[in-house]
């Protein structure tokens, strides 16, 4: 009897290549939206929330307090494409551009590829939903280890 298809854990994609927690500390692919946080380059307290819908393309940078990215000049800032970079590295670049609805995903080497094919607006909405989310997932480091899966986890690779 094959137990997998009885199971509500599905097994998650490895990487496809290392990623560092340090720029992009969360990654995700939910809903209709690839969405993370990613650090400041120029302070060590600041981190900005952001998102790329997927077929609209529309998308957002902002600080976890509301305030707006100041890189944002009608097109992607500099976040939005670290956090897709650092989405391809752990989802691979085709899955990505798959799932955000690219025009032609086999094509799709790295952000700049990807986000070419997404002509999508900045679209101002409230960071709250997906930094609370990653704090929610940063309570599990400080939990004891203990062996076994954890499925909530799996953004963390």
């Amino acid at each position: 009897m094959d137990r997998t298809q009885n199971t509500a854990i599905l097994k998650q994609a490895t990487a496809h290549e290392p990623r560092s927690v340090k720029d992009v500390p969360f990654v995700e692919l939910l809903g209709n939206r690839l969405q993370g946080v990613v650090s400041s380059g120029s302070d060590p307290n600041r981190v900005y929330v952001a998102f790329v819908e997927a077929g609209s393309g529309d998308f957002n940078c902002s600080t976890n307090n509301n305030r707006p990215c100041g890189g944002m000049y009608g097109s992607g800032c500099k976040h939005i494409h670290e956090m897709m970079d650092e989405a391809i590295l752990k989802f691979g670049a085709e899955r990505v551009a798959q799932f955000l609805k690219g025009k032609d995903p086999a094509r799709v080497k790295d952000a700049d590829s990807l986000m070419s094919q997404m002509k999508g607006t900045h679209k101002k909405e409230q960071a709250s939903a997906v930094f609370s989310r990653f704090l929610g997932y940063l309570r599990y480091c400080e939990l004891k280890c203990e062996p076994g899966p954890h499925p909530e986890m799996s953004w963390f690779t």
